[in-house]
């Protein structure tokens, strides 16, 4: 993350999509999105027509020619989960650090497991464990560090497709374009496709949907960031 606030896009300020892009710690980020939890389908996907949860699930559905298990990393509410399964996607498991968003996720039926993970601790399962895994509106600024990506990519198998969905600000300002190219160079996944489109067309947000593949062998251990 970097070492001084960064502004974020202009964002309406009633409710609490407004304050999101201002948070600058995670601790202010968990507190931020356990307020969030009750009202965030509601601001984001009802009000705003939050877009890249689909973009994603269709991203993930063109990439690959057999459905298999699927992490869904920072799930939420369950947004994604639901994006998913109406794509095909119904062996899915998700997780994130914030426990009333999870009991959230639990309320949409479509997640074989769900649990408690911090991204940018490890996720804490063995490497190679999924077919595939999504990270929609993850990375951002407080949220998770670029870097937290190969603790994702890990988290599938080798041939395994990796797709994020992420703002224009995070792109622009921070550092995952540079992060994916030492991916690349690193031999540990390879960038398929960069899409631009919309993230949160009621904000007037775009954003960039980037599907990976992972090379290589999986490891016989835990994934840490």
């Amino acid at each position: 993350m970097p070492d001084h606030p960064v502004d974020g896009p202009d964002l309406p300020p009633e409710g609490l999509l407004g304050t999101a892009y201002d948070l600058e710690t995670g601790e202010e980020t968990l507190a931020h999105y356990q307020r969030w939890a009750a009202t965030y389908d509601q601001e984001v996907g009802v009000d705003n027509g939050y877009a890249q949860p689909a973009r994603c699930a269709a991203a993930l559905d063109e990439a690959t020619d057999r459905p298999g298990s699927v992490l869904d990393v920072g799930c939420g509410t369950g947004l994604s989960g639901i994006a998913l399964r109406d794509v095909g996607f119904t062996d899915l498991d998700g997780c994130d650090f914030s426990p009333p968003m999870l009991e959230r996720a639990a309320e949409t039926g479509v997640y074989r497991r769900l649990f408690e993970a911090d991204l940018n601790a490890g996720l804490g399962i063995q490497d190679g464990t999924y077919d595939h895994a999504v990270a929609v509106g993850v990375f951002s600024f407080a949220h998770i560090r670029p870097d937290a990506l190969r603790s994702v990519i890990r988290a599938v198998r080798p041939g395994g497709t990796v797709v994020v969905g992420l703002n224009d600000h995070f792109w622009d300002v921070g550092t995952f374009p540079a992060e994916l190219d030492a991916i690349e160079t690193d031999g540990l996944a390879s960038v398929v496709s960069r899409e631009h489109g919309e993230h949160l067309p009621g904000a007037d947000i775009m954003g960039w949907v980037v599907v990976l593949v992972r090379s290589g062998r999986a490891a016989a251990i835990r994934i840490d960031p």
